[in-house]
């Protein structure tokens, strides 16, 4: 992939979500047990560090796709509230930037696991043109 940002619309050229104090609590000690991930997300549904983490934890493959599908889009809408407007890299060097690419590659694999072929393509090129440099699996 090259290393232009997507131009879907003018916007920033380069969006880092800001540095939620819970987040940036809870991705220095991220939740060890998927309880306490769980707990997390109860207490404060925008977490996108508790999204990703409940999807990397749940143990059933919907489970694990319906999590990381509600932490992209908690995170598509912190993106929003952030400035990004469809174009421009969000890339992973920025901490803050992290979970929301985790819950987009997550959802990407999870959608290919269950045969949603185009969701999957969708995701990867997505979190490609997002940050080139993020380890695609």
């Amino acid at each position: 992939m090259s290393d232009r940002p997507v131009n879907l619309t003018t916007g920033l050229p380069e969006t880092v979500l800001p540095a939620d104090v819970l987040d940036a609590t809870v991705a220095t000690t991220p939740p060890k047990t998927y309880e306490d991930a769980a707990a997390l997300v109860a207490a404060h549904p925008r977490s996108l560090v508790g999204w990703a983490t409940l999807g990397e934890m749940a143990t059933d493959q919907m489970s694990r796709y319906a999590f990381f599908r509600v932490g992209y889009h908690r995170g598509l809408d912190a993106l929003r509230a952030a400035g990004w407007r469809g174009s421009g890299f969000v890339r992973g060097i920025h901490t803050t930037n992290r979970a929301f690419l985790r819950c987009l590659d997550g959802l990407g694999v999870q959608a290919a696991a269950i045969g949603e072929v185009d969701e999957a393509e969708r995701c990867a090129q997505f979190l490609a043109q997002l940050d080139p440099e993020w380890p695609h699996h």
